[in-house]
């Protein structure tokens, strides 16, 4: 009722305007523009009141109601700092986003935009309202506007990012993501996100890797990513000099250490690898999974002495998961498939029984790597050395209660095999 007074108030003003002879019309312009601003003062701050009260009850249709008057009465333009145009035009946007009528929000904003054209919030729940209708197109476009007015505003980059993303406009996000990643170096998302949109874009992912690292060599973050992604695509040995350089800048780099172990031995430099490892157990003594991967490297170049030797490391650092006897367990094995004889020594016997020992005493405190204690079991008599090989034995080996291989071949094993009890 009191809109439709206003209205009819406002026509009969702009009759009256029409009727009143133009030589006194400067006159009736300020007449009018008297009563207005008379109206405004009592009904404006009324209405901003009641439009408070109906949002936090959230009576949006009440909301909407009251925010049509003041819009259509321009209280904004009365009094800006007690009717703000930005909260109008927000508020009102909002109350019919509750309703679910985006389209009304979207000419809500449109009209706040003609007053407020660099309105950052207004132009955001402008695309928040284009997002709601499906309307990509022009979603993209406020978005890019926005990105305009704050280049610094990382949020609104991802979104476009986004956008192109599921727009399929790669070049456009691999540009929008190199501003992003100029704001901030460090954004991992925003450089996986690169990467794919490169690959996307039918570009190898690894210029995007390879160029940020040669512009910032100094980076060492940069040159990990770059290292691991050469990595990924088994280039290992471009990534080896890559790892090299990175670990002169910084010898204390666990995770440079560790690649460089990795890339050295995927290409079979074994050596290199159980040294590179080595480094890392340096800086970090106490982890025995490093001790154990220096003993696979070692064991994979036969060198049974080191592996052994790295093997009863990984024993005195971790003798509650069993994984450092295992590893025990598995050199002994791999010596002996590698030296054995045929027929079987009683050396041969010897090592398979420690190996199968160890296997054993491993998988009592959980260990679940690779163990051949079963079948060792299974072929116990063909393969280990037993009962009916301690009674062969020479009576000083008998009387000492232990036996230690003899061969070259097991120069390497420096630890004895202990009699059974029922060993006679």
């Amino acid at each position: 009722m009191k809109h439709t007074k206003l209205i009819s108030l406002l026509a009969g003003m702009m009759i009256m305007i029409m009727c009143v002879p133009p030589s006194g019309a400067g006159t009736s312009s300020a007449q009018d523009k008297k009563r207005l601003d008379s109206l405004r003062q009592v009904r404006c701050p009324r209405l901003m009141s009641s439009a408070a009260e109906y949002y936090r009850n959230r009576d949006w249709k009440q909301t909407v109601k009251i925010y049509e008057e003041i819009t259509t009465l321009d209280c904004d333009e009365w009094n800006p700092n007690f009717a703000p145009p930005q909260e109008i035009y927000q508020y009102y946007a909002i109350a019919y986003e509750q309703m679910g009528k985006f389209d009304s929000s979207e000419y809500v904003l449109l009209d706040g935009l003609q007053k407020l054209p660099d309105n950052v919030e207004l132009r955001k729940r402008l695309a928040y309202s284009y997002k709601k209708q499906g309307k990509s197109e022009q979603e993209i476009i406020e978005y890019e506007r926005l990105v305009e007015m704050a280049p610094e505003d990382a949020t609104v980059m991802n979104e476009l990012s986004k956008l192109y993303k599921e727009n399929e406009r790669y070049d456009d996000q691999i540009f929008i993501l190199e501003k992003i990643l100029k704001l901030d170096e460090g954004n991992e998302i925003a450089q996986s996100e690169l990467a794919m949109a490169f690959e996307s874009s039918g570009r190898d992912p690894l210029d995007v890797y390879r160029k940020r690292y040669e512009d910032n060599p100094a980076n060492l973050s940069y040159g990990l990513d770059y290292a691991d992604r050469l990595t990924q695509a088994d280039q290992y040995e471009d990534a080896i000099p890559v790892l090299d350089e990175l670990i002169r800048q910084d010898p204390s780099s666990k995770r440079a250490y560790r690649k460089l172990a990795e890339a050295t031995k995927a290409v079979d430099d074994l050596g290199r690898a159980a040294k590179a490892y080595e480094e890392l157990f340096k800086i970090d003594p106490r982890d025995g999974r490093i001790a154990i991967n220096i003993s696979d490297a070692y064991l994979e170049n036969n060198d049974y002495r080191q592996a052994l030797k790295w093997a009863d490391k990984a024993v005195s650092l971790d003798n509650k998961s069993g994984n450092g006897l295992g590893q025990k367990g598995k050199v002994y094995y791999y010596g002996w498939d590698n030296f054995r004889q045929n027929p079987f020594t009683n050396d041969d016997r010897l090592i398979a029984k420690l190996a199968y020992d160890y296997f054993v005493k491993a998988e009592k405190k959980g260990y679940r790597g690779l163990s051949k204690s079963t079948w060792l079991k299974e072929n116990e008599k063909d393969i280990l050395y037993g009962k009916a090989q301690w009674f062969m034995a020479e009576d000083k080996v008998k009387r000492n209660r232990s036996i230690s291989a003899t061969t070259s071949d097991y120069d390497w094993v420096t630890e004895s095999l202990k009699a059974e009890d029922g060993w006679k």
